[in-house]
């Protein structure tokens, strides 16, 4: 995968996965810290698991013409529920905004879900995690526990 330069200021998609994108969408995951791997699922388990779920709903992550990350929802409308299920912005892409403006995009397209009234999102609660970047966007703490991650929730 070659390595492109992209800023801050570049568009940022969310795109359908192909059988010619696959491979450089999984391979973003190896891009990871060691502290960054243990909360997030690699990219291709995301993608099979996503082939054998069918409420997920997933997507790669563009800024302009570059893959930077990976997203998932976990998207029951017939509950109605709605969860983020991955997000994962490669280490070279961190820090320039591409993870809050996918998540943005991702919300808009919740808003358009049947009953949609919350997105929810759970995260691993260690040093240097996540949970100051959903609370900036607007999530708050449910009080309950999935497994080992602490739920968050954002009122639509």
């Amino acid at each position: 995968m070659t390595e492109q330069t992209v800023g801050p200021e570049a568009t940022v998609t969310l795109r359908e996965i192909t059988g010619d994108t696959v491979v450089q969408i999984c391979k973003l995951s190896d891009t990871l810290p060691q502290q960054q791997q243990r909360m997030v699922a690699p990219n291709a388990q995301s993608i099979a698991q996503a082939h054998f779920e069918p409420k997920a709903w997933f997507r790669a992550i563009y800024a302009d013409e570059t893959p930077v990350g990976f997203i998932m929802l976990y998207d029951d409308a017939d509950e109605p529920e709605y969860f983020l299920w991955r997000l994962m912005i490669a280490a070279p892409h961190q820090g320039r905004g591409y993870g809050r403006r996918a998540l943005a995009q991702l919300v808009e397209y919740v808003r358009t879900r049947p009953g949609a009234v919350e997105l929810l999102i759970s995260y691993v609660p260690i040093e240097g995690g996540p949970e100051g970047f959903y609370r900036k966007l607007g999530f708050e703490p449910t009080g309950q526990e999935i497994g080992h991650e602490i739920a968050m929730r954002l009122s639509l």
